[in-house]
């Protein structure tokens, strides 16, 4: 039998992780998350790539999802390595070779992805720390156009074409293109058996980060790890009793919607509004026992209405409270380019929310973004000092903000994951 396989029956793992389902993961908990959107507009060619992905929690191993959701050939990935990230692509501590389960029980080290599926690996014996930075590096012999999530907010790392493979490079030398999107890789767990859930934040560019970059004039303050949401794992880190902790993971894609009725979707590219990728970005994540859901603003962008909205919240938080996942709500936030009708209907999907503070019985909790970031002066625009300068997203300040106002004890009471405890 495999060494991954020999580990994988350690941690009480038999089969591929997608097989555990949603919330029901055991002892392993999505730490990172960044969502397939569309394939990128380069072919990799005898390439490697190294993607940084930043761990909510930590734990004593780890898994990684390989995700072809929107290419339309099967995805070959010949190697896959993790290791604690360094100074720019470099790598500290060794390289830790990954296996995927493959015929027969038998690991394989490379892994081949049909168009639409996703493969999570074997465990991987490395221990990571909150707040670890992970370098995924994945090497792709032939050729093959990757799954990506545009908007990394950070540096990842590319070889040049022909370059071979270098997944086990401690040296960033050979990494000689840097790339603002997240290639291929769109998850990783963590084994932790401390950890209580995972918080899912789901919906629009103000979940995926727009802004966090952005910190105003003079500012000298990194833009990596600011959004809301890494600050929302900080506090949960450092405020929360180590045996209430949870992990935050990030599903959020910018200029999405919540209705499939006003999807504005680029061509070639279907089912990214909220109700149609609920199974790959949450419920096919482990350990989830609460989202975070903010949604509706690039609908009333599009002309939906209140209903066309309402009905969306409906069809997805029905399907939530099925899995036993419980569901905090943001009111859609104002936007100065919002129209008198548009303004109206987002009264009124933020009245429903704000209905008994629960949805009217949908929803577990009301978060109010909305108040945390609007103009006090101005309610149908930002305040001055949070605004990125588009009018529509928070800048570091802001990020800050949202996170600050989130309940530590209310994540707490929500997370201990169906069926473990």
């Amino acid at each position: 039998m495999a060494v991954g396989v020999l580990f994988a029956a350690a941690l009480g793992v038999t089969g591929s992780a997608s097989a555990d389902g949603g919330s029901r993961g055991g002892d392993w908990f999505t730490s990172w998350a960044q969502s397939q959107q569309g394939v990128a507009d380069t072919t990799l060619n005898d390439q490697s790539v190294r993607m940084i992905t930043h761990l909510s929690q930590g734990g004593d191993a780890l898994r990684v999802r390989v995700q072809n959701q929107f290419g339309t050939a099967p995805l070959t990935v010949d190697a896959v390595a993790v290791a604690v990230s360094g100074t720019g692509a470099a790598i500290v501590g060794g390289s830790h070779p990954a296996t995927f389960p493959g015929p027969n029980h038998r690991s394989t080290g490379s892994v081949t992805v049909e168009p639409g599926g996703e493969a999570w690996s074997d465990p991987i014996r490395i221990k990571t720390r909150p707040q670890d930075d992970i370098a995924v590096s994945m090497y792709v012999a032939g050729q093959a156009t990757p799954g990506v999530h545009a908007s990394a907010l950070r540096d990842n790392y590319v070889t040049e074409a022909g370059a071979g493979d270098h997944v086990g490079d401690a040296s960033g030398a050979a990494y000689t293109r840097k790339v603002g999107s997240t290639y291929l890789v769109s998850a990783v767990d963590v084994h932790n058996t401390h950890l209580r859930g995972t918080i899912v934040a789901y919906g629009s560019s103000v979940v995926d980060g727009t802004g966090s970059t952005n910190c105003g004039p003079g500012c000298t303050v990194t833009g990596n790890n600011r959004r809301w949401t890494d600050d929302l794992a900080r506090r949960v880190v450092k405020d929360l009793p180590a045996r209430r902790q949870v992990a935050i993971a990030n599903a959020g894609i910018g200029g999405t919607t919540s209705s499939p009725e006003c999807a504005n979707e680029p061509a070639g590219v279907r089912g990214l509004e909220g109700t149609a990728r609920l199974d790959r970005d949450v419920l096919a994540l482990h350990g989830v026992t609460a989202v975070i859901y903010y949604y509706g603003t690039n609908d009333l962008q599009d002309d939906c209405t209140a209903d066309q909205i309402l009905r969306s919240y409906d069809t997805v938080f029905a399907r939530l409270r099925q899995a036993g996942i419980k569901v905090y709500v943001t009111p859609i936030t104002a936007r100065p380019i919002y129209t008198d009708q548009m303004n109206l209907h987002r009264y009124t999907v933020d009245g429903f929310v704000h209905r008994w503070n629960d949805c009217s019985g949908h929803c577990d909790e009301v978060l109010d973004f909305d108040q945390v970031i609007k103009d006090p002066l101005h309610p149908n625009a930002i305040n001055p000092s949070y605004d990125n300068g588009d009018g529509i997203h928070a800048n570091i300040a802001g990020q800050q903000a949202i996170a600050d106002s989130i309940s530590l004890p209310l994540l707490a009471r929500s997370a201990t994951t169906p069926g473990r405890r």
